[in-house]
This record gives C-alpha cells, sequence and structure tokens, in this order.
C-alpha cells in the first residue's frame, strides 16, 4: 500500500529483534531505511533481506551511548536522504538478578542502552523534525515499565525511564508537529530469548503495532500502545 512512500525512518537497533522486524514493515511500505546498530554484519545481512522489496538503505554501524557517533549517524542520515521523518528508538538490553548482586557496570551498561541512546538520538532528531515541520519519534518500551517481575532492577528502571523521557518529549514537540509515541511490547520471540517455553509474539506481531502508530495522521498520536500474547501473565501478576 505504499502507506510510508517518501518517508525515512532511522531505526535505533534495526539489525535484530523488534527493531529488525519494525525495518521490515516498514520497508514493505516504501520507505527509506537507515539501519543504525553495534553490529555491522547484522545490519548487512538484515539490508540484504530487505532488498528485495527495494527499500533505499543505508547500514550504519554505530554505538548509540556514544555522543559524537549519534551526531554523525544523523549527519550521514540527511547527506543520503535530506530528512528524517521518523525515529524508532529499539536498541535494548537485559541484565538482572538480586538487586545486591547486580554489579555497577552490568547496571550502566542497561541504562546507557535503553535509556542514554534513546535521549541522544531523540535530542538529535529533534532540531531535523522541527525544521521538516514535524515527525515521528517511537520509543520501544516494555510491559515491565507497569508491573515489574523480580530480579529486574536495571531492566525495569530503563524501561520506567522510557516512558518518563516519551511524555517530556511529547511535549516538547507538540507546538512543532513532533508525535512521541511509546510502544510496550511483552514477551517477543527475539534472539536472546530462542527456547523459552512462555507464551511468546512474534515480532512481526509488534511491527503492525509500530506501523499504525507511524502512519496515523500527522494530528493524530497513539501516545501509548501494549501489546501482549493473550496467555501471558500480566494483569495480576504483581
Amino acid at each position: 500500500m505504499a502507506q510510508l512512500q517518501g518517508k525515512v525512518a532511522v531505526i535505533i537497533g534495526g539489525g535484530s529483534g523488534i527493531g529488525k522486524g519494525i525495518a521490515r514493515a516498514f520497508a514493505q511500505e516504501g520507505c527509506c531505511l537507515v539501519l543504525a546498530g553495534r553490529s555491522a554484519e547484522r545490519l548487512r545481512q538484515a539490508a540484504e533481506e530487505f532488498a528485495p522489496l527495494g527499500a533505499q538503505i543505508l547500514t550504519a554501524p554505530v554505538d548509540c551511548t556514544d555522543e559524537a557517533q549519534v551526531k554523525q549517524l544523523f549527519q550521514d542520515a540527511l547527506a543520503r536522504f535530506g530528512r528524517v521523518d521518523i525515529l524508532v528508538n529499539s536498541a535494548g538490553a537485559f541484565d538482572g538478578g538480586p538487586i545486591d548482586e547486580i554489579s555497577l557496570q552490568a547496571w550502566q551498561r542497561v541504562m546507557d542502552t535503553n535509556v542514554t541512546a534513546a535521549f541522544l538520538c531523540t535530542r538529535e532528531v529533534f532540531p531535523i523534525m522541527k525544521a521538516n515541520g514535524g515527525g515521528r519519534i517511537l520509543n520501544i518500551g516494555s510491559i515491565s515499565a507497569q508491573h515489574s517481575r523480580e530480579n529486574m532492577a536495571p531492566y525495569t528502571t530503563s524501561k520506567f525511564a522510557i516512558w518518563g523521557l516519551t511524555q517530556a518529549s511529547a511535549l516538547d514537540g507538540r507546538d512543532y508537529g513532533i508525535a512521541v509515541s511509546c510502544l510496550h511490547p511483552g514477551n517477543t520471540l527475539v534472539e536472546r530469548r530462542a527456547g523459552e517455553t512462555e507464551p511468546m509474539m512474534s515480532t512481526e506481531d509488534i511491527a503492525r503495532v509500530a506501523l499504525l502508530m507511524a502512519t496515523l495522521p500527522p494530528e493524530v498520536n497513539m501516545l501509548e500502545s501494549i501489546v501482549l500474547p493473550v496467555t501471558q501473565k500480566y494483569l495480576g501478576r504483581g
């Protein structure tokens, strides 16, 4: 249907997991893609997979916790495509355990990857979107931002922070036509969760919702969305 024809999306974490699923869905709708992430090989493989869809793709190996690299990422995106209409913050790291056993290194790694990277990319894209007259930012949160499980302090804290960043940047962006949203997935079958026995969704399921959020009329924002398997223990889990 080419719902995103002529649009340019920067997808952080676009080489794997949920980010890759969203990138595929956007490519199918005619979107130009900037796939960013730490693994050049994963980005290359994703670009090869999407090539038959006819999408124009720029791969950008980058550590989005590094301010200088983030600035360069968006400079490269502008040099290639001249604009950025959509930013998807989907980079993710997971660590946990009893809180009295969590190392500072593990805590900082999760917070840097899940929160600092999203902040840096959001900050960098705001002037671009202001100049364009608007845009959309989609942050990938988690149902852990509403109901935590045991032994998940770093991850849970980071996802609560993402929901806070979403609200703050939505307020800062609304006078400029910048809609900022948060998609909270439940259990999703990504690479690190292969073999688990809990109910799972596919990344394609999440991507369908992300596409809906990205293609709403410019005057409409789906601020928050929670998507999870029907049989997942979420409601009532405390």
